[in-house]
Formats: C-alpha cells, sequence, structure tokens
C-alpha cells in the first residue's frame, strides 16, 4: 500500500466516537485541561481500555477493524496486538477473522526466553497490528518494527483513535508504515458538539491543542 494516512471511514468514525464520549473512554475538558504524565496540559483525556467492559461497543470496534482488514488487507496472515491496550481487541479481530494472533510487549521479558512477541510469527506472514490509540506514534511503531524484525511483515497498524498529532503523521511516514483509525479527533470534536458536550467557542482553542500541543494552556 503506498498510501500511509488511511483515511477514516465517517459514518464508522462518527458512531466510535459518539461511543467512545458514551461510555466516558474519551472525556473533553476544554476549560480545566488534563496533566498528562509527560507534563503536557491536554483538553481530552482518553482511555479506550474502557471499551472492553462494554459488549456493544467492543462489538462495533472489532467489527469495524475487521471491515478494514477485509478491504485493505485480505492477504492478512496474523493479527499483532499492542500491549496493553490493543490485546483484546486484537483477540476479537483475529477470532473473527479466523488468524493466528500475537502481542507485542513493550519491552521484552526478563527471565526464560526473553520474548518481545509472544506467540508465533513465521518469516514473511503479512501482519496488521491493532492498538488502541495513538498519540505520537512512538510506541505504535516500535510494535510495527519488531513484527518485522520477527520475520514477519506489517502491513499496517490499525487503531480505535487517534489525536492527529502531525508528529504522528510524520513518524508513520519515515518508518513507511501505513497507519489509520477507527476515529479521530476531528470526528470527536464534531460528534460533542452536535451533543452539547463542548460549545461552539470551545472549537478554536480545542483544534488548536492538536495542530500544538505543546504550547495549549500557556
Amino acid at each position: 500500500m503506498s498510501q500511509i494516512t488511511i483515511p477514516t471511514r465517517p459514518e464508522l468514525a462518527e458512531q466510535i466516537a459518539s461511543d467512545l464520549l458514551k461510555i466516558n473512554a474519551v472525556s473533553l475538558r476544554p476549560n480545566e485541561p488534563f496533566t498528562w504524565t509527560s507534563g503536557l496540559k491536554s483538553p481530552i483525556y482518553c482511555d479506550n481500555r474502557i471499551t472492553i467492559s462494554y459488549p456493544e461497543v467492543r462489538e462495533r470496534i472489532a467489527e469495524g477493524f475487521v471491515a478494514l482488514i477485509r478491504e485493505l488487507h485480505p492477504d492478512a496472515e496474523v493479527i499483532a496486538g499492542a500491549a496493553t491496550g490493543g490485546i483484546p481487541h486484537a483477540a476479537w479481530v483475529a477470532q473473527k477473522l479466523g488468524l493466528p494472533m500475537v502481542y507485542v510487549r513493550d519491552k521484552a521479558k526478563g527471565h526464560g526466553k526473553e520474548n518481545l512477541i509472544e506467540g508465533v510469527i513465521r518469516p514473511g506472514q503479512k501482519t496488521v497490528v491493532i492498538e488502541d490509540l495513538i498519540s505520537t506514534g512512538g510506541s505504535s511503531l516500535k510494535v510495527a518494527l519488531a513484527v518485522n524484525e520477527a520475520g514477519g511483515q506489517a502491513l499496517s497498524v490499525l487503531a480505535i483513535f487517534s489525536y492527529q498529532f502531525q508528529k504522528a503523521k510524520e513518524a508513520f511516514e519515515n518508518a513507511g508504515v501505513p497507519f489509520g483509525t477507527l476515529t479521530n479527533y476531528s470526528s470527536l470534536l464534531d460528534v460533542a458538539l452536535k451533543q452539547g458536550s463542548i460549545q461552539e467557542q470551545d472549537l478554536a482553542a480545542l483544534k488548536a491543542w492538536s495542530a500544538n500541543p505543546s504550547e495549549y494552556g500557556k
């Protein structure tokens, strides 16, 4: 696939964004920003691990991934879950597609065989990586590169949600790894505005955060 950024499907993006807001997997606080571990001020906090507790939501997410994979990667042979948030979703997707699954740790085990990848990837096997969230892209790309180093072929990284940082887009472009998401920050803002979760006057600041997060709140 020559295209690095895989476009979202508008109807699906709106539905998943609505789901994430409904179950509080995503929270927006334009007037009282969250502080991330990095110290970054942010009007949004995303914890997609919450989705596993809602069967209808996780089913829509799994079906969304399945549809994308069937369309984009009909030759996929393995589904790889990124630890930890991508693991359960990868399992459901692999089950639906009848494909083998592996998962990739954030770092190799410090004992036994010191595995970085749990499960079996055979040489040359075409693999789709499943993530819960893409922020800067660094951790997601680490998973894709681990798949390649293990002898597989990472076809793309697919995630539930993206903050749409330019840094992430550039990172994937530099690595030559396609990526796509079921929904994203822009879709979330559209849905939140329709639902009244945010106000029209908040939009400019919220959009500015995604464009330049390090300057937000200064």
